[in-house]
């Protein structure tokens, strides 16, 4: 079980902002477990507090702007950055102004600060989102951001500037350690000709080489040279580690993203609360689940199917339909055997196992009738099967088989099963009844 952490101590921050250009003072402090990233405002009445949540987005221009009533805070993203890739799960973050020091535009003033304080874990598990089903927010010019599942957290990014220039590209596996390293590091930069225009905003008052690189035409002018050949691709790479984790959970995902921008990572923080929200909206305690007329639980199952552990694939019937459907339904949990080797840390539950339960359900039904107790259900053959989408630890299984014909011993059915309301396999089935030896 990988545990929550927090900052072992408190570690201040000084400088300057970069949109405001006026001088700040942020403080990092530990936090409760499942407290995320807050931030306060020590330089109002009252000390008002902001949650780092996607609900709590106010603006996406040139940077992430986060409120809450009337109280704001400017371009957070590089503190968020920071935490999240430095495997900091709670953090309270205290701010003397409404915009965090932009240090030298990167990350460096942030992990450095953070490795001073040291981390500490916390009695809390880490909430894991695993994304289940693709996810595409698009922007203009052919932008877009593509999130894909997986077991594992990676970003791929194709950074495209407006004049065709500098065109770079990246793909990171999340690591804390290579996070300070590779991506931290990285520099915010603008084009000259952005330059009027932002001021123009108001923004940007704080911006000078010190803390930005700028491109004119094919030349980069900054205070010291670059520190990736490719540091453009790797800052907004940084700044989508920050942005996402206004989705509030540690995210299993592949992220692709081409021309990112803040209002795009925003909208796919958005979206990962979506598919989040619907995931536990479908989700049903077992003890809640609705049982119809003629259900049957486990000692029922077991006393008309002769399959004992580990083949044994349905926990439950939940309903019958007639003589000819049936419900039932798995609990998947980690301890299913098969897990160890399929496959060793990506668990996926195999499709036959899924064709096998659909089988046992279609015999239980057969099982049922006169005459046909006591009796073994053999699986045959099936056919027209397609497997729609994985089946996980923590997964509901829902399975559905409906008896299509049966006569003398054979018998034929259709089935498919179901996680939160989606189909993860299907398929039509053959089997026939002999007597038990």
């Amino acid at each position: 079980m990988i545990k929550q952490t927090t900052l072992r101590e408190s570690v201040r921050i000084e400088g300057n902002s970069l949109h405001t250009g006026q001088p700040v003072s942020l403080v990092l402090r530990p936090a409760e477990p499942d407290t995320g990233y807050l931030f306060k405002r020590v330089d109002l009445p009252d000390e008002p507090t902001v949650a780092a949540h996607i609900d709590h987005v106010r603006q996406t221009e040139r940077a992430t702007t986060l409120g809450e009533g009337n109280v704001k805070i400017h371009t957070v993203e590089h503190v968020l950055a920071s935490l999240r890739g430095s495997g900091v799960d709670n953090a309270l973050i205290e701010l003397n102004a409404n915009e965090p020091p932009i240090g030298d535009g990167s990350g460096r003033i942030y992990v450095e600060a953070i490795r001073r304080a040291g981390l500490v874990e916390q009695d809390r598990p880490v909430s894991f989102f695993e994304l289940r089903d693709p996810l595409c927010v698009q922007g203009k010019d052919g932008a877009y951001l593509v999130a894909w599942p997986s077991s594992s957290f990676s970003l791929t990014c194709t950074q495209v500037t407006h004049t065709g220039k500098f065109t770079q590209f990246l793909h990171w596996e999340h690591d804390d350690e290579r996070f300070a390293v590779e991506i931290a590091p990285a520099r915010t930069f603008v084009f000259y000709e952005e330059v009027q225009p932002l001021l123009e905003k108001g923004l940007i008052k704080g911006g000078s080489l010190e803390n930005a690189i700028v491109i004119r035409g094919e030349t980069v002018f900054c205070q010291e040279p670059l520190r990736f050949e490719d540091e453009f691709v790797r800052h907004k790479i940084f700044d989508m580690i920050g942005d996402l984790a206004l989705f509030p959970h540690r995210l299993k995902a592949h992220v692709f993203a081409a021309k990112p921008s803040h209002t795009l990572n925003v909208e796919m923080a958005r979206a990962l609360q979506k598919a989040h929200r619907d995931y536990l909206s479908q989700l049903m305690p077992l003890e809640n689940i609705p049982t119809g007329e003629g259900a049957l639980d486990i000692h029922d199952v077991l006393k008309i199917l002769p399959h004992r552990y580990p083949f044994l694939m349905i926990d439950r019937v939940l309903r019958f339909e007639g003589n000819a459907k049936a419900v039932g339904q798995k609990a998947v949990t980690m301890n299913e055997p098969y897990f160890q080797g399929h496959f060793p840390g990506h668990p996926i539950m195999p499709g036959v196992l899924q064709l096998e339960a659909m089988a046992q359900l279609a015999s239980i039904l057969l099982l049922r009738q006169a005459g046909n107790a006591g009796k073994l259900g053999f699986f045959m053959s099936a056919d027209k099967v397609k497997f729609r989408r994985p089946v996980m630890p923590g997964d509901t299984l829902i399975v559905e088989a409906e008896l299509v014909s049966f006569r003398g011993k054979i018998g034929r059915a259709s089935g498919r099963c179901l996680v939160n309301d989606r189909v993860s396999c299907e398929g039509d089935l053959l089997f026939a009844l002999v007597d038990s030896i």
